[in-house]
């Protein structure tokens, strides 16, 4: 990629920031120039070594990392990758990091785990030469009741699958608040740690008019209800044609992942065909582009977020080039794109 990305490693624990260094300094394209114990420490070598990329602990003592999170997009806006503990709280605040601004969050190791940080490297190098913005993004405040758009929305015969990875967290927020609580039945694969897809679950539950949950082997596809696939050890795949359902299933990841973007869709087009929407997302790598393509040969509507709005245009680009995407559309329009090829009256449905 050129010039190693230039890396400020910001976490209170010296055997952490050791430990992140190190697998950091393992990849030639990277290259960590700075470490920080506090929020302070971090101020000053952000000023000193302008970095391009800062790795931020959640935990810290002073100021914690999502405090110092809104400093950074607030003052200088760049990209950050934040570093969360795999409970329940940790998944919360890393949830309304990403909603700030974060660029990506990667959990710490738990005991014995054989490749500790092993995707930091490659969200670092993603990080380095996105074209995201940055900008200061207000936070969703999720006491506020949900409103329900498109009050006249009838909904037709249609299943909508998503996939999104990087960056993915703010855009499902963007579609999904655009969705009336009668919305079609909707199946999502986020790339994202086993801790955070329940948390995330619910707080997208708060946040949008329709039901959000995590899925669970068996749950039947229903009217007003959204599906997100648990991170773990299993894939999402939507199967038996009499009543749509949703199927955990254990199988090795497939590009790296799982659960699989691909998988899903794959599933998706053999148990729909027409009767379907496939929308990918921002990501990185290449999940999900043969899955829509798929789908957009089953008879499918298919749609790519666009470039310019992408936090990393990596998923929806492959897909774009291997012809699998109908609409390329910004961010915005995606939500409203969705209900108009799902709504009754595009199906002549009285």
């Amino acid at each position: 990629m050129g010039t190693p990305a230039r890396v400020l490693v910001v976490d209170d624990s010296p055997t952490m920031r050791g430990l992140i260094t190190a697998v950091l300094n393992q990849d030639p394209d990277v290259n960590v120039v700075g470490q920080a114990g506090d929020a302070m420490e971090a101020r000053a070598a952000i000023k000193q070594l302008n970095p391009d990329v800062v790795t931020l602990d959640i935990e810290m003592p002073n100021m914690n990392g999502l405090e110092f999170l809104e400093k950074i997009m607030k003052l200088r806006p760049m990209p950050v990758i934040m570093v969360s503990t795999m409970t329940h709280r940790g998944a919360e605040a890393t949830l309304a990091a990403l909603e700030i601004g974060a660029f990506d969050c990667v959990a710490k190791p738990q005991p014995g785990e054989p490749r500790p940080f092993g995707e930091l490297a490659d969200k670092v190098k993603a990080a380095a030469r996105s074209q995201h913005r940055f900008q200061r993004v207000q936070p969703t405040q999720p006491t506020a009741a949900p409103m329900a758009p498109a009050k006249d929305f009838r909904v037709g015969r249609k299943i909508v699958a998503i996939g999104s990875s990087t960056g993915g967290v703010e855009a499902l927020i963007s579609v999904l608040q655009k969705f009336p609580r009668n919305c079609p039945p909707t199946v999502i694969t986020q790339h994202m740690p086993s801790t955070f897809t329940k948390s995330f679950a619910e707080r997208l539950n708060r946040l949008c008019a329709p039901v959000v949950e995590e899925a669970t082997d068996g749950a039947r596809l229903e009217i007003g209800k959204i599906y997100l696939a648990p991170g773990g050890d299993r894939h999402m795949q939507v199967s038996n044609p009499s009543a749509p359902c949703c199927r955990l299933v254990e199988r090795a990841p497939v590009n790296g992942h799982r659960p699989s973007v691909d998988v899903l869709f794959d599933s998706v087009a053999e148990l729909a065909g027409r009767n379907a929407v496939g929308v990918i997302l921002t990501g990185m790598g290449r999940d999900g582009a043969s899955g829509l393509l798929k789908m957009r040969h089953s008879g499918a509507s298919t749609i790519g977020q666009n470039e310019k709005t992408c936090v990393v245009y990596g998923m929806p680009r492959v897909a774009y080039e291997l012809g699998a995407v109908e609409h390329q559309l910004p961010l915005g329009s995606i939500g409203e794109e969705i209900l108009k090829l799902t709504a009754a009256r595009k199906e002549g449905i009285e």
